[in-house]
């Protein structure tokens, strides 16, 4: 159900996280956010951190807001993107370190980033039946929204990710605890959509990271849409339901060196119950845009990343203007939303990168909704009477 995009024309968001505050100190270590909001500490540190996140989107001009994944610890390359729900999940125990088998046709031997970022993962154990434990992704909503009156989105991992990332002990079928973590998933949206959150977003599947990819004697594409389907069932009746899709970002990175196209994942995408696909393509330069624009099927929007997570030199918005145009050669201007490749957190960049690339979506965008006819947004960080150095 278009619910937050229903009446907006190229609207603009960023996909979820951004660079935390250096201020921001606390960690929330494994507790459940309505135990650690009695730490007055914690309370005043993260509540601060997200109205600052909520903020910096409203000075930039973004019509879609996000609360910057705030809850998620200060860690190595955003570990807590999936230690969050390993440490909230019943059935669920905390990992130790192991060895790392050397792949030599991946970016994960010693003397790479990746490999470092791996000896930190410490993936959690499954050893008994999963169940939902203090997710509490309404409660993190709240507090993000009633910061704004703009639309605020939540998103969390998807279940097949988590199981990918964890270290079964307990099922003898992977496909039975990836259906039970779906499930467990699913009560969750359930209770952030009737919290009335106005857009779920369900990160990664593992779709496009496979099929042409990987050979996975267990798990087929088909499985993965029907896992996926699984997790967001009945949500559309409730609210606007998201899918978010990119090639990785811990410390900013590529999770595999090659690149890779969303060609022949596609047709799988077109099966999930969604509102909207999201892509990354503007670290490729574009490359899949008419394979994008043609291949998803009309009843969803898709938003694409006009700006990389990757790069710190922030793009113009004459690049980001040329990146929609290009873009509308294949999508009409009622399907397309503008947005991030991916977050800016996870050990990415600064504050200031991330601030400013935020700010080159809204301006870009206004270039070509002034070329269309549409109203341009306020950007209050670009207004020249608000500037402390213009006279």
């Amino acid at each position: 159900m278009f619910k937050a995009t229903k009446d907006l024309i190229l609207p603009t968001t960023v996909t979820g996280s951004l660079p935390r505050p250096v201020w921001f100190t606390q960690n929330l270590n494994g507790r459940a956010l309505s135990h650690a909001m009695t730490d007055i500490t914690f309370r005043e540190q993260y509540t601060d951190a997200v109205a600052v996140a909520v903020s910096d989107q409203e000075r930039a001009g973004l019509d879609i807001l996000v609360d910057g994944d705030s809850r998620f610890d200060m860690d190595v390359a955003g570990r807590s993107w999936f230690a969050y729900v390993g440490e909230r999940t019943e059935g669920m125990e905390p990992g130790e370190a192991k060895s790392q088998p050397l792949a030599s046709n991946r970016d994960k031997v010693p003397g790479d980033i990746l490999f470092e970022v791996m000896e930190t993962r410490l993936p959690h154990n499954v050893t008994a039946k999963v169940g939902r434990g203090p997710l509490e992704y309404a409660r993190l909503w709240k507090i993000a929204q009633r910061c704004t009156c703009r639309p605020v989105k939540l998103g969390g991992i998807s279940a097949q990710i988590v199981e990918g990332l964890m270290a079964n002990q307990h099922y003898e079928d992977r496909r039975d605890l990836v259906m039970d973590l779906s499930d467990v998933m699913n009560a969750e949206y359930h209770e952030l959509a009737d919290a009335g959150c106005p857009i779920i977003q369900v990160e990664e599947p593992c779709i496009h990271e496979t099929v042409g990819i990987v050979e996975d004697q267990v798990m087929s594409p088909d499985f993965y849409v029907e896992a996926f389907n699984r997790e967001v069932k009945g949500l559309r009746d409730k609210t606007e339901v998201w899918c978010h899709t990119c090639w990785g970002s811990p410390a900013a990175q590529r999770v595999e060196h090659e690149h890779h196209s969303y060609a022949q994942s596609l047709p799988y995408f077109n099966k999930l119950d969604v509102d909207v696909l999201t892509f990354e393509t503007a670290d490729d330069g574009g490359q899949d845009l008419e394979i994008i624009g043609k291949g998803v099927s009309k009843d969803k929007k898709i938003c694409i990343g006009v700006v990389s997570h990757r790069q710190l030199a922030v793009e113009r918005p004459e690049q980001v203007a040329d990146m929609i145009r290009r873009a509308l050669k294949w999508i009409e201007p009622e399907r397309l939303i503008l947005s991030t490749d991916c977050g800016f957190g996870r050990q990415g960049m600064s504050r200031m990168h991330a601030f400013y690339k935020m700010v080159s979506i809204v301006r870009g965008t206004n270039i070509v909704r002034k070329e269309l006819g549409l109203p341009e947004a306020p950007i209050p960080a670009a207004d020249p009477k608000l500037a402390l150095m213009v006279s």
